[in-house]
């Protein structure tokens, strides 16, 4: 009963970590990333469609993304549905192709970028912590419907509190990681 719990737990504290990792994601370093587009979606014959589902998205180089649609009827709705995402940059449209051109990132923006990061690390910990008061009244019930014993109640307490600073960690050590690679040039 409360291997299950303690399996739960880490289970969603997990979870809280990878959603984490694909927040990170969104934010802007020092190379750019096809993952900047990945909110963008356009109308494609009646249906919002993710850009990548209309075609091809790529990283040409640290400051490029070429987009190859597969239909070229869909150059206008792509380029307007990048403007209207206001990712920073302006789409290129040569007939054939939409390059994005993003300029070398300033201090400021990595700053910012930075703070970003911060801020969605504070957000998967507020999780964790949610996830531990959930467990923590799971372990109440049964000590109140004199499942558990104070001792076993207790050492559950201490079992959930240490599962829950692990994943804290976890969350500060990707924080560091993520802030490292946002500010090198």
């Amino acid at each position: 009963m409360l291997n299950e719990i303690y399996r739960e737990t880490k289970e969603n504290m997990e979870k809280s970590i990878e959603s984490l990792k694909r927040d990170y994601k969104t934010l802007r370093t020092g190379k750019v990333t096809t993952s900047v587009l990945d909110g963008v979606r356009i109308d494609y014959y009646g249906t919002m469609t993710d850009l990548n589902q209309v075609g091809s998205v790529l990283a040409a180089d640290a400051t490029t993304i070429v987009i190859n649609p597969w239909e070229k009827n869909l150059l206008g709705p792509i380029e307007q549905a990048i403007s209207a995402a206001n990712i920073g940059v302006h789409p290129n449209n040569d007939g054939n192709l939409i390059k994005l051109f993003f300029p070398p990132m300033t201090v400021e923006q990595r700053k910012e970028s930075a703070k970003g990061a911060k801020v969605m690390t504070d957000n998967a910990k507020i999780a964790i912590r949610n996830i531990r008061k959930h467990s923590n009244d799971e372990i109440k019930v049964l000590h109140k419907d004199k499942e558990l014993t104070d001792d076993e109640n207790k050492k559950a307490l201490d079992e959930i509190q240490k599962i829950t600073d692990s994943y804290v960690t976890k969350a500060d050590e990707t924080l560091k990681a993520k802030e490292q690679e946002i500010l090198t040039v």
